[in-house]
């Protein structure tokens, strides 16, 4: 007999228009993060789940010109960072020159998210950061 597992989560979405800015995803994920407690808890968690919002948010709308949809999702284990964007292509790392001033965004995420990925969808991509919080 298959053993039942329960899922718990809470989740949090938002359109980002390419006019409201970087600064609206950071403000909007911070507030959220705070019903978590981990202003107090984990504030270097927060920093890096913030540097995370601007730069997925940032390649989002400077790649794809478009929308972005940001959602977080808790689930006790680990808070998903979700960006979607309408272009079909998927990010890639690169390695940018020393004086560039782009190119180390998804670098930035893998140095501070535990995991990260891309998915393809229907209509464009998600990419995907996780972070576990410190017990």
């Amino acid at each position: 007999m298959e053993e039942q597992v329960s899922l718990t989560a809470v989740g949090w979405a938002r359109s980002l228009p390419v006019s409201s800015g970087v600064k609206a995803a950071r403000d909007w994920t911070r507030e959220h993060l705070r019903s978590l407690h981990w202003s107090q808890t984990a504030p270097d968690m927060v920093d890096a789940v913030l540097l995370t919002v601007s730069e997925l948010v940032t390649n989002a709308h400077v790649h794809t010109r478009a929308d972005a949809q940001l959602i977080l999702t808790w689930d006790h284990e680990c808070l998903h960072v979700t960006v979607h964007d309408p272009a079909p292509g998927l990010p890639q790392p690169r390695d940018p020159a020393g004086d560039a001033l782009g190119g180390r965004g998804l670098m930035l995420v893998d140095a501070v998210a535990d995991d990260w990925q891309v998915r393809p969808c229907a209509k464009g991509k998600a990419v995907i950061a996780c972070f576990q919080p410190p017990t």
